[in-house]
């Protein structure tokens, strides 16, 4: 029997490739996202797989949307085996220059969408003591960047909200895994789409890698639960560096932080963005820098095989932040 499986924010970016890496690997499929007919193409896409895939046009900030659409999967494909959580959207802006309505909208689809999607999974895992859900997160959840406030705040909300449940879980005796699944810079539309205030166009900070890696590494970890997956060494330098240096990381920042994330080209003032609305268009999987991202990584080795390389892995955040320090002469 196929394993039936629900992906949020499947319309394009990380989670358009994630349906694809279930798809292919013959599982049953529910995609939530905004875009009615972003979905349908997606379906009609994935179902040559010979896979049951059922569009659900849905706002993962809108929590009872997200529940009705847990509960049309139960009733049309049968019984979910796995939820992943992927919808974000984000704001690239300064503090000063964002408003109240945008940070409670970020705040809404990237954190409460994981919390409803969690909720509404766990409404009917619970009661058959079963199931996996995978969160996607980020390395910004531990290290956050300037000019992504919204997105970082949210990433870090859903750390705290998954170590409570986590402990609920193992406290209830559920057999209910949760999987963090953080991610490097990915090649995907939202940096097209995402609302810009900077006046350039956005970029992900290199090295990038392609959305088909970070979805490998969510398949995995949703039949080989792990507490977290760690996808890229980016992501690995990030946490650990952080956690060795946080001040000397503020003071790259805030020289680096700017100009790592915008190019030099300037951006549409009028260009719509998928804040509030998706954005109309033939989105897919990946975004406009297919030529710079990386088609592969370890985070596979870097999952089974933690223990062994995590002296290598302090030694390399070590010397990371020693060059930091060099590089702003402390």
């Amino acid at each position: 029997m196929h394993k039936i499986v629900v992906i949020t924010g499947a319309g394009a970016g990380v989670g358009r490739a994630t349906a694809t890496e279930f798809a292919r690997n013959g599982c049953d499929l529910a995609l939530l996202s905004r875009d009615p007919d972003r979905l349908e193409h997606a379906a009609a896409e994935l179902r040559r797989f010979g896979v049951r895939v059922l569009p659900i046009p849905t706002d993962v900030a809108d929590a009872k949307a997200v529940e009705a659409a847990a509960d049309r999967v139960e009733q049309e494909l049968g019984p979910i085996d796995v939820w992943v959580n992927v919808a974000m959207a984000t704001v690239f802006a300064p503090v000063h220059k964002l408003t109240a309505e945008e940070f409670q909208r970020g705040t809404a689809v990237t954190y409460l969408g994981q919390v409803h999607g969690t909720m509404a999974a766990l409404k009917h895992m619970r009661p058959r003591n079963r199931g996996s859900i995978v969160s996607v997160g980020s390395a910004l959840a531990y290290r956050s960047v300037p000019l992504q406030s919204i997105y970082c705040g949210a990433k870090f909300a859903i750390r705290g909200f998954l170590d409570a449940l986590r402990s609920e879980l193992l406290h209830d005796k559920i057999n209910i895994t949760l999987t963090a699944v953080d991610l490097p810079a990915v090649n995907t539309p939202q940096f097209d789409w995402a609302r810009n205030k900077m006046g350039y166009k956005a970029q992900p900070v290199p090295p990038i890698y392609q959305p088909e890696v970070p979805a490998r590494a969510i398949y995995f970890g949703a039949f080989n639960p792990r507490r977290q997956i760690w996808v890229g060494f980016p992501t690995v330098q990030a946490i650990l560096a952080n956690r060795i240096a946080p001040g000397l990381i503020d003071r790259y920042l805030a020289k680096s932080g700017y100009t790592g994330q915008i190019t030099d080209q300037r951006s549409d003032p009028d260009a719509p963005g998928n804040l509030f609305d998706p954005v109309p268009g033939a989105y897919g999987a990946h975004g406009r820098f297919d030529g710079q991202a990386r088609s592969g990584s370890w985070e596979m080795f870097t999952s089974r095989h933690r223990n062994a390389m995590w002296g290598a892995i302090l030694i390399s955040a070590v010397t990371g932040a020693h060059l930091l320090a060099k590089r702003l002469k402390i």
